[in-house]
């Protein structure tokens, strides 16, 4: 039995990234557990689809942790230093590029004053340089993300564009630390695309490509 009861143990606030990291227990089954999370933004991520080339329009980016995880899966020995601050220099380090994943166009929510459709639209221009309106967004699911730290949730919208519509070539917002590559992903290798273990994704191509094909796919005129 989990009964309801926490008590935060301590409290880091970081206000450079907008997270609040707690410790806190909780009493289950007569146990004492401890658990570490993070108090962060939810967000939003949009699947897209250009009918001009029908093609996927996703990115790609370095991500700092899954690249120290290659790094520990190659090298345990550093992570064995006890002193985190300062982590040992290897002589030959991975390429950046095992820290590059593939990602549907995606941004957190922080801005009150904007609608999940709105925030939605913002990310789409930003990132991937299309320009769209709330109307052409539809709303598939909402899901929580990172249950095991963070349990924000995250909105997936999906949004068709086309050729006319692209206004820039993307990539994100450099002053904000943004390094952002657009990729098109062909509607026919999409599915070998998603299963692919050598492109590094997250859940979210895999799970919106295959509602794409569910969903969308029948309904597309036959060639």
């Amino acid at each position: 039995r989990l009964l309801p009861v926490i008590m935060a143990l301590s409290c880091n606030f970081s206000v450079g990234v907008n997270l609040t990291d707690f410790n806190f227990f909780f009493p289950q089954n007569g146990t004492k557990k401890f658990w570490d999370f993070m108090r962060t933004h939810d967000s939003v991520s949009i699947l897209i689809f250009n009918t001009s080339r029908q093609c996927f329009v996703v990115v790609k980016q370095f991500r700092p942790a899954v690249y120290m995880c290659e790094v520990e899966r190659h090298h345990p020995e550093v992570f064995q230093n006890q002193n985190k601050e300062s982590f040992p220099s290897l002589e030959n380090p991975l390429p950046a590029v095992v820290g590059v994943t593939y990602e549907l166009c995606a941004g957190i929510v922080d801005k009150p004053g904007l609608s999940l459709e709105e925030i939605a639209c913002e990310e789409i221009l930003e990132e991937c340089g299309y320009r769209v309106s709330t109307a052409d967004l539809r709303r598939i699911t909402s899901y929580r993300s990172g249950v095991g730290v963070t349990g924000s949730r995250q909105t997936l919208f999906y949004a068709e564009v086309n050729d006319q519509m692209r206004s820039s070539g993307g990539g994100g917002q450099p002053e904000e630390g943004e390094l952002i590559e657009v990729v098109e992903i062909p509607l026919g290798e999409s599915m070998k695309f998603a299963y692919d273990e050598t492109f590094p994704k997250t859940m979210g191509v895999i799970f919106s490509f295959m509602w794409f094909h569910n969903n969308i796919a029948p309904k597309l005129p036959k060639k």
